[in-house]
């Protein structure tokens, strides 16, 4: 059965069906067992009331493999129907085609919100002195900023003709080498960051948080970045005026490359983080090094409008271990686990994420985490599975 969206909040039966896509490289290893630990947990926390029908849809390697195409129709289409879906790493086809199938997805299915919670999990290792203290959740916009894919390479005509254009019709004198010169557009569009914004700010209401920061570096990209964080401030005294004046939001700035020092020396000071697509892609990776790595960070895709959202693992398809049963399957699992928290079965959810840290306590782990822990064992990836399952 589906989920539907109705007056504004997801509507999901008890047996649902959820579509997914395997991945490329390790996902034939961490999808399966992503399934099997959330099957587990699914029937332990509801005594088997609940369940979820799992429909695979094809994309990347193994759809172009079968259908002769990186991203079928019927993909798109069948996410387009459910709402809710997940998905393993996809490779990027060399040399034409798709630009990026993840993008695709994202600008087809106008997913606006990047989320990308990141916390740390007790036993693991950490370059920082002080891991425990990061416990933010990333807002990335997601359809625009240079990630919309608008340039044009050095030396085509294309190139010239825009050149041309800035030159001859706007006045630009500030392109110091036009002939060798590649050009991109950054579209920032006043729609696209308040409804990022919006979301970042219920977010933060709904879960208690202090504080929503506007993270952006409008002190030199003045109009795209600097509205940004104009249109920011204006949305919140606009319609969330009653939770400013009542001391329960606090809206901020902080300059992008301020940030990255500060997450560093003063991680407390975040809970919340609003902002644009570059930043954020930057951002989210270097929050998530400090915790453990990007094998434990999870992420998702969502219009918070239409109902629709992907969650993902957050790494690529690491060709050079996959087959080998060594693959940390963390990222993807704890995205499952965003995926049962925005569907309402948190309590699945707090299971697998309990267990999860119950084995990391312990000093079990695939091994990009075990070899940096105290006294830690190593597992595979179908043994740490396992291990969870027995765990929850």
């Amino acid at each position: 059965m589906k989920i539907t969206m109705q007056e504004g909040r997801l509507t999901v039966p008890d047996t649902v069906t959820v579509p997914y896509i395997e991945g490329d490289g390790v996902g034939a290893e961490i999808t399966p067992v992503m399934k099997q630990v959330v099957d587990a947990a699914v029937h332990k926390a509801y005594a088997g009331a609940r369940s979820i029908e799992w429909m695979e849809v094809l994309a990347g390697g193994k759809a172009h493999a079968q259908t002769g195409e990186w991203l079928p129709q019927a993909t798109l289409d069948a996410f387009t129907n459910y709402l809710v879906g997940i998905k393993g790493p996809l490779m990027t086809p060399v040399g034409g085609g798709i630009r990026s199938l993840n993008v695709a997805l994202r600008q087809t299915l106008d997913l606006y919100v990047c989320q990308r919670p990141v916390r740390y999990f007790s036993g693991v290792s950490s370059p920082v002195k002080h891991p425990e203290w990061v416990d933010m959740c990333v807002f990335r916009e997601n359809t625009e900023d240079i990630y919309a894919g608008i340039e044009w390479a050095a030396g085509t005509a294309e190139a010239t003709k825009l050149y041309r254009f800035l030159h001859e019709e706007m006045g630009v004198t500030k392109v110091r080498f036009p002939e060798t010169s590649a050009y991109g557009i950054k579209p920032v569009s006043q729609e696209g960051s308040e409804r990022l914004i919006r979301s970042a700010i219920r977010y933060a209401l709904d879960h208690d948080l202090p504080s929503v920061t506007l993270v952006h570096k409008g002190n030199i990209m003045k109009f795209t970045e600097g509205g940004f964080k104009q249109w920011g401030y204006a949305l919140a005294e606009r319609e969330f005026g009653d939770a400013l004046a009542s001391g329960k939001l606090v809206i901020k700035d902080c300059i992008c490359d301020a940030f990255l020092q500060n997450a560093l020396t003063r991680p407390k000071d975040y809970s919340v983080i609003a902002t644009l697509n570059l930043n954020g892609d930057y951002v989210s990776d270097m929050l998530a090094a400090q915790v453990g790595g990007i094998g434990i960070a999870p992420g998702a895709n969502i219009n918070y409008q239409t109902g629709h959202a992907i969650f993902e693992a957050t790494h690529g398809i690491a060709p050079d271990i996959a087959g080998k049963n060594i693959v940390n399957p963390c990222s993807l699992l704890l995205s499952a686990v965003m995926m049962l928290d925005y569907m309402g079965w948190k309590e699945a959810g707090e299971l697998i994420t309990q267990a999860i840290e119950q084995l990391f306590t312990k000093g079990y782990a695939t091994a990009d985490l075990a070899r940096f822990m105290e006294g830690g064992t190593t597992m595979g990836t179908q043994e740490f599975a396992a291990a969870l399952i027995n765990e929850l």
